[in-house]
């Protein structure tokens, strides 16, 4: 397919064909992952392919319940990983550090790009991924089935495989309320209001139309999508807790020795 058709054909498959990967295929996907950007060529990161039905059970908790980690032939997870960096470091006499949080956001903007280049790949030979918040979210109890050694953090993690539904592409803010030329134009009432339109009334009839979430909204009395954003979904409560998993987490991965 021509980029710009996998660019903005892209959607979340969360339902697979009972079908299996080819290593082939599957080392072409990870070889453009390979060659994504990353912060002095250092690629410190490292991806974890998971096939293996009993890791990919513990996984399920962690990730949420979320069905497609048990239906898709293929979970990948891409992690910041210093680990081998420091090792190569120690093995030629140079100063060992990279254990402090800038190192974790360069590690984790490499891994970032190395996944999205790999879902490009895939998506270009017909498959689909789901990408899991639950990867960072959970990053300690997802570390531990994965068994990563300090200064090894999961960030992004998906679900790949050959997609079993065809969902129409969710809507996305429209260009004007997200690019800013030369310096950051704040945005007025209005402009927020008109930028947010579409999404809040798209997102609305999203809701109102799975009778499950349709059930939820009415009982908390939910009036409009950043209500359901706000109170049902990504609560202060929730991001506050994931917020220690992860700091707590960075430190016990020797991320946080300088801070």
């Amino acid at each position: 397919m021509e980029l710009t058709d996998v660019i903005h054909g892209h959607r979340s498959i969360r339902k697979y064909e009972d079908r299996e990967i080819s290593q082939e295929l599957l080392d072409e996907i990870l070889e453009a992952g390979i060659r994504a950007s990353s912060s002095g060529n250092m690629q410190t990161y490292s991806m974890i392919v998971t096939r293996d039905e009993a890791i990919k059970k513990q996984l399920y908790e962690p990730h949420m319940e979320q069905s497609m980690v048990m239906d898709a032939p293929v979970l990948v997870t891409f992690c910041a990983d210093f680990n081998r960096m420091r090792k190569w470091l120690a093995l030629n006499d140079a100063p060992v550090h990279f254990d402090n949080f800038m190192s974790f956001m360069i590690g984790a903007i490499d891994a970032t790009l190395a996944a999205q280049n790999c879902a490009l790949a895939a998506e270009n030979r017909g498959l689909g991924v789901c990408y899991m918040g639950s990867t960072l979210a959970n990053c300690d109890r997802i570390g531990e089935v994965l068994g990563l050694p300090e200064n090894v953090v999961p960030v992004v993690g998906y679900s790949l495989g050959y997609p079993a539904e065809n969902p129409a592409p969710r809507d996305r803010l429209p260009k004007e309320g997200l690019v800013h030329y030369e310096q950051y134009r704040d945005y007025s009432d209005e402009e927020v209001m008109d930028i947010y339109k579409d999404r809040n009334e798209k997102g609305w009839e999203r809701y109102m139309a799975v009778p499950a979430l349709k059930e939820m909204t009415e009982q908390l009395g939910l009036k409009n999508l950043a209500q359901i954003y706000t109170i049902a979904k990504y609560t202060k409560e929730s991001h506050t807790g994931f917020s220690r998993t992860v700091l707590d987490y960075l430190a016990k991965q020797n991320f946080m020795e300088n801070e």
